[in-house]
């Protein structure tokens, strides 16, 4: 009995060890194959994205470089058609008779060369205008301040249209620039502007100043080379004052419409050997001086041989009166001579003649532009230049009155062009203004 009860407990052993194996065997498979079926599903992508909550942030950095390798088959083009990169367009070279010049800027710079644009092909308008001031401490400019446009205030739309859409527009800045500086002792009037004034200049239109007045040097050399600095950091051609002769005395010259013109800047003013305004020399600041006008005449005969068309923008004459005196004389037919093809004269306040000297035009006084409260007729003179030389040359009347300036017509109009005829007799002057040779 016993070894019959021993011989079914271990059959029962052996049952229970078998059934466990077995089971366990089965369960394994099963996560086995569980398992590997999940595997294979992730593996194909059939498993939803994380949300961009959850999904890890790119730098900057590293999105860029992934930009820049993406997987062939982003880069991969239809078959036939090649790869092409996009390349920049090259910049167009200059062209015309100074395509040279115009591509060295650096030559440029170091000549005071400036390119324009032009309205019209093959021709340069230039227009001119007599003194103008921005000292708060005299009546024009307090007004100006007072007035809510400022400078659209005080000239008139079309005068402003004029200086605006002329291709090259000069005036000349009969003052400093400058925080600096004392008032030369004993001068009557003395005149300074905030440096911030300067960029009235771009409002009105302005493309280049002259300086050689006997105002520029009010507040002596510190103002005078503030001044100049100034002009330079607004990118404001200046003309006829330097920290030395060479520089004072240095034609501007512009190209524009395949034309160069140079621009000559000097002053009469004041005649004396020591003036309060002082001449540039050849180690120090100052105007150009043209009193005596043997250097004058050679700055005018070296611009006519390197430019097509030369303009003697000068300071001159007696002030108040319409009479020539004799140094305007004297020396406007040797400028004419030495090479100028226009000359224009201010200083006078005052309009004065219009004449041909040696078959060169000469406007002696544009007059006070927008410089006093003084009710006087002024003028804007437009020239016209093609490569041939001067097709045109206009008389522009206007009137400065309450500081303000504007354009004049009708019966206005007529009575200011009437009074450059009688002053003018030798040459014509139309409806319109147009000035023609004898």
């Amino acid at each position: 009995m016993k070894k019959r009860r021993r011989k079914k407990h271990v059959m029962n052993l052996v049952f229970v060890f078998w059934t466990t194996f077995i089971g366990v065997f089965l369960v394994g498979m099963t996560a086995l194959l569980i398992y590997y079926t999940t595997v294979e599903r992730d593996a194909a992508g059939s498993l939803p994205e994380k949300t961009a909550a959850e999904k890890p942030v790119l730098s900057e950095a590293v999105t860029a470089q992934k930009g820049e390798q993406e997987s062939p088959a982003k880069q991969e083009e239809p078959k036939g058609q090649e790869t092409q990169e996009q390349e920049p367009e090259p910049e167009e070279e200059p062209k015309g008779k100074y395509a040279d010049i115009l591509a060295d800027s650096e030559y440029m710079q170091t000549n005071h060369i400036y390119a324009k644009e032009t309205a019209e092909e093959g021709k340069v308008t230039l227009v001119f205008a007599g003194d103008i001031l921005f000292d708060p401490a005299y009546s024009i400019m307090a007004r100006m301040l007072q007035r809510a446009d400022g400078i659209y205030d005080s000239i008139s739309e079309d005068l402003m249209a004029e200086m605006q859409n002329a291709d090259i527009f000069m005036v000349n800045n009969e003052f400093p620039y400058s925080d600096r500086g004392s008032p030369t002792p004993e001068k009557q009037f003395t005149f300074r502007a905030k440096p911030e004034y300067a960029d009235i200049l771009h409002d009105m239109g302005a493309d280049i100043v002259s300086l050689a007045n006997n105002h520029a040097y009010d507040y002596g050399e510190d103002a005078f080379l503030d001044t100049m600095d100034i002009l330079n950091d607004i990118d404001m051609p200046f003309v006829g004052a330097g920290r030395n002769l060479e520089e004072a005395s240095a034609p501007v010259y512009f190209i524009a419409g395949d034309i160069k013109i140079a621009i000559v800047s000097a002053t009469q003013i004041e005649r004396l050997d020591n003036p309060d305004t002082k001449g540039a020399t050849e180690t120090t600041p100052g105007v150009f001086r043209c009193w005596n006008p043997a250097r004058l005449l050679e700055i005018v005969s070296e611009a006519k041989e390197n430019s097509d068309f030369v303009i003697v923008y000068i300071h001159w004459g007696t002030e108040n009166t319409d009479e020539l005196d004799w140094a305007q004389l004297d020396q406007a037919p040797k400028i004419a001579d030495a090479g100028a093809d226009l000359i224009i004269g201010d200083h006078p306040h005052c309009l004065q003649p219009i004449q041909y000297v040696k078959g060169v035009p000469v406007v002696y006084s544009l007059g006070n532009f927008l410089f006093n409260s003084r009710e006087l007729d002024t003028c804007l003179v437009k020239a016209v230049v093609t490569e041939t030389g001067l097709e045109s040359l206009q008389f522009i009347p206007a009137l400065q009155k309450n500081c303000t300036t504007s354009m004049l017509y009708g019966e206005e109009k007529e009575r200011v062009l009437a009074y450059m005829r009688s002053i003018s007799p030798n040459l014509t002057i139309d409806t319109e203004g147009y000035i023609a040779a004898p």
